[in-house]
């Protein structure tokens, strides 16, 4: 019953706190799965991650139903899923059956905007774990001859980011492959010798 009421309390603060769309929401996921409560590593949320951003639909939810299913089953998924997304559907009905009467305060128009630096400097955190953890995968020069490619794929070309990561999980799907097959060669040298 406890992992229950806090895989709830993780989703909902992701849920309540999630200002400016599933891109925000990733990092305050990876502060309550990773740091807070550790159900998983950050190698295993950069993976999941990347994968999620490769299927259609919602990042936030789509984290939530994995992480929930993994750490608590179907019970888990459902509880992680409804705690993301109703706090925002009780919010919407709340603000837009009232907006019309509150839309004119300074304070509204700029609730929003006083969210988004916090938004930004979380965003830029994670982003800087993800280039550090692709540094010592791949070395600094691989990583930053990547960052300027995919930089000009999809901020210069227009690219679909999904388009992107699916090709290079296929690539390294390939290329994995391509080392295991390489093994049996290395042993049958050894086993001649």
């Amino acid at each position: 019953m406890k992992l229950q009421w806090n895989i709830f309390i993780a989703f909902f603060r992701v849920g309540i706190l999630g200002y400016g769309g599933g891109p925000s929401s990733i990092p305050l996921v990876h502060k309550e799965v990773v740091d807070k409560y550790k159900w998983m590593s950050d190698e295993e949320f950069g993976d999941l991650l990347a994968l999620g951003n490769t299927l259609p639909g919602p990042i936030a939810t789509k984290l939530a139903g994995y992480i929930g299913y993994r750490v608590s089953g179907v019970l888990g998924m459902l509880n992680a899923v409804l705690a993301t997304t109703l706090p925002t559907i009780f919010l919407m009905i709340l603000l837009l059956s009232s907006l019309s009467s509150i839309k004119g305060y300074d304070w509204v128009q700029g609730m929003t905007a006083a969210v988004i630096p916090v938004v930004g400097v979380m965003l830029a955190v994670l982003t800087w774990q993800f280039i550090q953890k692709a540094g010592k995968g791949m070395g600094w020069l691989s990583t930053i001859i990547m960052l300027i490619a995919v930089f000009i794929l999809l901020e210069i070309l227009h690219l679909h980011p999904g388009i992107l990561i699916g090709a290079l999980l296929i690539l390294a799907i390939i290329k994995k492959d391509g080392k295991k097959e390489e093994a049996p060669l290395s042993e049958r040298d050894g086993d001649s010798s």
